[in-house]
């Protein structure tokens, strides 16, 4: 198992940002008792909440990391249920303006930034880890932040031409960082796939696998963050 051995880990508090109860429960289940360096906040639904909670809870109190975690879609052909993806960047796809030459991001537009990007090392540790400590298939890909969950087909393709390298998307990602960044300080999004993106179908989601998934990369955090 890799472990954080350093004397940083003894100083080191980290707030983890969920969504909703269901997966701040299953994440407390895998950090167990002795997690007191881990505190675990409710972010609420969309980047707007997020930004908001997270914003709040970085004026409170100091931390060294936060982590959005949660569970999400996956990409077809790129995350299968019961997978975890790890965000190497975490994108607003939805923050721009639509054109007849298709959608412009907001950096094409002059007013701010869709883009955040995850440190490289803190994903490679994290990955390495969850790869070494257990069976679930990991991939450090993009996740998308929109405030729409696609539910068809022709959606589901326009964001695959869009972005090629995404692996999952949520609805808090972004804002969460964008909170974290203007605190200074750093932030990741780990995922863990309940199903996959295309036409809506809540009779296909594995919300249980996805929370299982959850409390198992939790069990591993607490040792090598």
């Amino acid at each position: 198992m890799l472990k954080n051995t350093g004397n940083n880990k003894i100083n080191s508090k980290i707030l983890i940002m969920t969504s909703v109860e269901a997966e701040q429960n299953a994440i407390r289940e895998g950090l167990g008792l002795n997690n007191e360096r881990f505190t675990l906040a409710l972010a609420g639904v969309g980047p707007m909440s997020a930004a908001a909670n997270t914003a709040t809870m970085l004026a409170n109190s100091d931390f060294s990391l936060v982590i959005n975690m949660g569970i999400a879609g996956g990409f077809p052909e790129s995350a299968s249920i019961g997978d975890v993806v790890i965000a190497l960047k975490m994108v607003a796809a939805d923050l721009g303006a639509e054109s007849e030459n298709g959608f412009k991001p907001i950096e094409e537009l002059g007013f701010g930034k869709s883009v955040y990007t995850v440190t490289p090392d803190l994903v490679d540790k994290v990955n390495a880890a969850i790869q070494i400590d257990s069976l679930i298939s990991v991939h450090t890909k993009t996740i998308l932040t929109l405030s729409t969950v696609t539910g068809t087909t022709k959606s589901l393709e326009e964001l695959q031409q869009r972005f090629p390298e995404a692996g999952a998307e949520a609805m808090e990602g972004f804002g969460v960082a964008t909170a974290a960044e203007l605190k200074g300080v750093p932030c990741m999004e780990i995922r863990s796939i309940s199903n996959l993106i295309g036409p809506r179908d809540r009779e296909a989601w594995r919300i249980k696998d996805a929370l299982e998934s959850l409390k198992v990369v939790s069990s591993i955090l607490k040792e090598v963050l």
